[in-house]
């Protein structure tokens, strides 16, 4: 899953460190959230949603078009 953490970040002018506490997690789990090493758990997806003030959808996003089991997701249906 692809998210665009790094960019809201950036844009805010935080630390990893800062984000971090503001999350309630680690400097280490905001890098590998940012470097698509590691997909937060739904509470922390909405932690970060509601810290940036922004639906989860414009923060993450799947690798591909398809759902996580391979079938394709109807257009609208997310």
């Amino acid at each position: 899953m692809r998210n665009e953490i790094r960019a809201r970040r950036t844009e805010l002018r935080w630390s990893q460190a800062e984000l971090g506490k503001a999350l309630g997690v680690s400097r280490q789990t905001v890098i590998a959230l940012e470097n698509d090493k590691y997909d937060p758990s739904l509470p922390l997806a909405f932690r970060i949603s509601v810290l940036f003030g922004a639906p989860i959808e414009e923060i993450f996003h799947p690798e591909s078009p398809e759902g996580a089991d391979g079938v394709e997701v109807a257009e609208g249906a997310v």
